[in-house]
């Protein structure tokens, strides 16, 4: 059985990332890219469907040890896990080297620390997502695994033997001593992948980071849990082409033993936009080109046919499927891949994306003229259908309605354009853009918010609220001190809150549709945890409405719900206590970046 969500750590190379959990195991692993078939696929089943653990050796069926302690070497992906044992500590090392021009690598440095530890090695890799078990064999002193298109080839200077479909090693560490292990990648009709250099490779992979955290700009009282989120979104970032995933894992769920398993492995062009602002706000400009480049790939010319999310490299069919022969994460069910998402209708994607060009105009991004045009291309359609129903931030699976974030980011996207214009860069009909911005605000205010509570809803005629709503003030869409949004803010506090002070997106239980009949808010059964960027967006709204200590002490109280190494899954299951949903996501490290921002601009942190 895999491991609790919280108990992985991520490692990466920046085209794909492994979870190790606490016991030693690489318990998910995709090969060659994040969106590739797994080679480890016990998270989301049995051992017989792919791992890979190193550990100190235990008798008998039970649980292997977990680690004593473990951390991140510094500001790096390079993690490293320790054993107290009887006989003496340990320390492994795991890493994934960037990659400039070798093949993919996860290498893993057992190091003796103190005594003699007996230490086994357990590679079980199963292809096509735990579905296929490849061909073993020597190939001098390395072995492969061959199945298909795929090989991948285990380099290491202890004796291995074949047990059970199964590569073992067995050795003893002592003080001192280092003994490294490095699986790589190749297509399996190509010539093998060079011999790994395990030692160099660390060197080169602490260099990376080290460089690159070098370049934050933040340097504020929440600097370690900024810089851990950072170097995870430059994690989720595919080096090749700079699309951006919104995890690296697919069906991790919403609810366990549920329903709710998605594949988080594509970009979604929300959840790069506010990467992108994240990372240009903390220094990072090259992030920001490369992504930008991708976005214009990826729309190509045809902006009318914009799609909410795409493949790393800018594919456009992600059709989904599900995994039969997978269990799921305890019991969670379906298993699947690809997003039949892909096809929705979302029009706050257009405000999302606007936004995110806009503040790259803001902070000095070179300029680049097909963006522009693409902006003001992309106006021109919302033109025609901003008052259109849509499926809304959420990717409701029930029918289509008028969500007032949906409107309130049309708005959003107008108005930056707008901006653009006036300031002489692009050109468009300003004037006529100008009365459009006018005519969405005006019925949003009129459509989507409620008198008598004093609030604005989630859809037009709705009683339901919405977390979405909180980005009303941050977008710029109403002051911070307008009575409605403050309205909004307590309501949304009132009716959306858990006992522990977090924010779900939006209620799951049953409501009145405008058929008469009932039935779920997002057409799914069962229900789901707390929305941790719904709560960080929570604790930004309370700090511009002047209420900064009660901001802090939120902020504070999402901090502690990050694992030991610092991440995030999607949400918080307030009554197992557990973090729940694909992890680690984007979409929870980046507002809390935001939040530790705004929270240090206005003073209100802790001593």
């Amino acid at each position: 059985m895999a491991g609790r969500i919280e108990d992985y750590a991520l490692i990466g190379d920046m085209q794909t990332a492994a979870l190790v959990g606490t016991d030693g195991s690489a318990d998910w692993l995709c090969l060659p890219r994040f969106d590739s078939h797994a080679v480890f696929a016990r998270l989301l089943g049995t051992e017989e469907h792919g791992f890979w653990r190193i550990g100190p050796a235990h008798a008998g069926g039970g649980d292997p040890p977990v680690a004593d302690r473990r951390r991140y070497r510094g500001d790096s992906l390079v993690l490293e896990q320790e054993w107290d044992t009887p006989r003496g500590t340990v320390r492994i090392i795991d890493f994934m080297p960037p990659r400039e021009g070798h093949a993919p690598q996860l290498v893993r440095l057992v190091e003796g620390v103190s005594g003699r530890v007996p230490m086994r090695s357990t590679l079980r890799m199963r292809f096509s997502y735990g579905w296929v078990v490849p061909w073993v064999h020597k190939a001098g002193q390395r072995t492969v695994a061959v199945a298909g298109p795929d090989s991948v080839w285990l380099d290491t200077e202890a004796d291995t033997y074949g047990e059970d479909l199964t590569t073992y090693a067995d050795f003893t560490i002592g003080a001192g001593d280092r003994v490294a292990f490095t699986i790589s990648w190749q297509a399996s009709h190509r010539e093998p992948p060079p011999l790994p250099e395990p030692e160099e490779a660390l060197r080169s992979a602490e260099d990376f980071w080290r460089d690159w955290v070098a370049t934050c700009t933040y340097h504020g009282p929440y600097r370690e849990a900024v810089v851990r989120s950072l170097i995870t979104l430059k994690a989720l970032t595919y080096a090749p082409t700079g699309g951006i995933v919104a995890a690296p894992t697919t069906s991790l769920p919403e609810c366990l033993g549920g329903m709710r398993n998605w594949d988080y492995r594509f970009t979604w062009l929300r959840d790069a936009a506010i990467t992108l602002s994240s990372l240009l706000r903390t220094g990072y400009r090259e992030e920001a080109r490369a992504w930008r480049e991708w976005l214009l790939r990826a729309v190509a010319g045809d902006p009318e046919n914009l799609q909410i999310m795409y493949g790393i490299a800018g594919e456009r069919e992600l059709s989904e499927a599900e995994l039969s022969w997978l269990p799921g994460y305890e019991n969670s069910t379906p298993v699947r891949v690809g997003n039949g998402a892909a096809n929705q209708l979302q029009l706050d994607v257009y405000g999302e994306v606007v936004e995110a060009l806009h503040l790259g105009h803001m902070t000095g991004l070179a300029r680049n003229d097909y963006a522009q045009l693409l902006q003001i291309k992309l106006i021109g359609y919302l033109e025609d259908h901003w008052d259109e129903p849509d499926e809304g931030i959420w990717e409701v699976r029930g029918p289509r309605r008028h969500f007032v974030h949906s409107k309130v980011m049309a708005w959003v996207a107008v108005d930056r354009t707008v901006k653009l214009i006036e300031s002489g860069e692009a050109e468009g009909p300003v004037d006529r853009w100008r009365a459009l911005r006018d005519r969405i605000h005006r019925e949003v205010c009129e459509k989507g918010y409620d008198a008598e509570r004093n609030t604005f809803t989630q859809s037009y005629g709705s009683q339901e609220l919405d977390a979405s709503l909180l980005l009303i003030p941050q977008m710029g869409f109403l002051p911070p001190d307008d009575k409605r949004v403050i309205g909004t803010i307590e309501a949304i506090q009132r009716e959306l809150s858990t006992e522990d002070g977090f924010v779900m997106r939006y209620p799951t239980s049953s409501e009145q549709g405008e058929d008469g009949e009932m039935g779920n808010v997002d057409g799914l059964e069962g229900e789901e945890g707390a929305f941790l960027a719904c709560s960080f967006w929570l604790a930004d709204d309370l700090a511009m409405i002047g209420r900064v200590e009660e901001a802090r002490k939120l902020f504070e109280k999402l901090l502690s719900l990050r694992n030991d190494v610092g991440l995030l899954a999607e949400e918080w299951d307030s009554t197992t206590q557990r973090q729940v949903g694909n992890f680690p996501q984007a979409f929870s490290h980046v507002p809390l970046i935001d939040t530790a921002l705004r929270l240090t601009a206005s003073g209100a942190y802790g001593v």
